[in-house]
């Protein structure tokens, strides 16, 4: 069931606010005195695994700075529009506490001098949540909640873009998929559907989670995903992107085996530095797997690579690395011993062009 939050129409919103920093303060220079995130995002929780939340973005740079907070083991808040990022850790604090999300919400706004500008939701481990939206937000603003998460936005394009969370979210309740993937999905869907209202301005996104089970956080404050597209053209897609590439997900990179006139050249000149095949007279580049790079030609390279000093797939580099520190090295040594114009004369038909 999805609870309808307050859809509130208000005059838009183009001034930035600017929130008075120490120098030293790595904070976007366009925050200044205020940070305003005109945003849309989605804090959750995953009761089967303890993991909180929050995935975000919007029309202003480093989003990932001021919105999302989560705690391993209590909960996740977001607090955006004219962000006050104090609300993190205090609402944290007193979930943490065992207040009723509702009750410590309730109570912060109470004694907030801007409430009408703030937009902030919270939800704990439990699946209790509370939220708030001021009528001077911007337009178009509001919040829905369901099972496990929260979800809020200003500046949007319409109710569509949180519904479209909310619907994506809500589908893969119960699925074996981690927090943070769920969470990247749920905000891609908001933003097909037009996201942030603002055009020509520059956008940032961000996921966090924490997770409090022990030996699955390398940190001590059990944050597992922290990815922040702080500037790009299409933050979500960024975000998705990284995930998928620091998890290793299968599709983060084509697969295949090298095959070309380079492998061939490489095995012509590892067979003359007698490392490809060192008991074979010659080397036939007719043979029918010659183009491909090949098992065996992989481990001839770790070889010279380890030979050469180099870094090898021993000692953390790549197995079959080949950049041009190694084909640098290669000619050298054909150099050296007098062997670079018997290859030369060797490659002339494979690296001859016929276009």
């Amino acid at each position: 069931m999805i609870e309808v939050g307050a859809r509130l129409y208000g005059p838009a919103l183009f001034i930035l606010l600017f929130l008075a920093v120490p120098a030293a303060a790595q904070e976007p220079m366009a925050w200044e005195e205020e940070p305003l995130f005109h945003t849309f995002s989605i804090a959750a929780v995953d009761p089967a695994t303890g993991e909180s939340g929050v995935a975000v973005t919007t029309r202003n740079v480093c989003v990932g700075n001021g919105v999302p907070w989560v705690r391993a083991g209590v909960g996740a808040v977001a607090t955006q529009a004219s962000t006050r990022t104090e609300y993190g850790h205090e609402l944290l604090d007193l979930l943490e506490e065992g207040v009723d999300p509702a009750e410590a919400l309730s109570a912060r706004i109470a004694e907030d001098d801007r409430p009408d500008r703030r937009q902030v939701g919270v939800i704990g481990l439990d699946g209790r949540s509370a939220q708030h939206t001021g009528d001077s937000t911007s337009t178009w603003n509001g919040h829905l909640a369901g099972t496990n998460y929260v979800a809020q936005g200003n500046t949007l394009v319409g109710p569509e873009v949180l519904e479209a969370v909310a619907r994506n979210f809500e589908a893969s309740e119960g699925s074996p998929r981690h927090l943070a993937d769920r969470l990247i999905d749920a905000l891609s869907a908001g933003q097909e559907l037009g996201g942030d209202s603002r055009r020509g301005r520059l956008q940032s996104a961000a996921v966090i989670v924490a997770d409090p089970r022990p030996g699955m956080a390398r940190r001590t404050d059990g944050m597992t995903v922290q990815i922040h597209a702080c500037e790009h053209p299409t933050p979500v897609q960024e975000i998705r992107r990284v995930y998928n590439t620091v998890s290793q997900t299968l599709g983060y990179r084509t697969l295949e085996q090298e095959s070309g006139g380079d492998v061939l050249q490489l095995k012509v000149i590892l067979h003359a530095l007698g490392i490809f095949r060192p008991d074979e007279e010659d080397f036939d580049p007719d043979e029918d797997d010659a183009l491909l790079y090949t098992t065996e030609a992989i481990h001839a390279v770790d070889d010279f690579r380890a030979r050469a000093g180099l870094a090898s797939a021993g000692q953390g580099a790549p197995l079959g690395l080949v950049d041009d520190e190694l084909v640098d090295l290669l000619w050298r040594e054909l150099e050296e011993r007098g062997l670079a114009e018997e290859v030369r004369e060797k490659l002339l038909e494979v690296v001859m062009v016929r276009r």
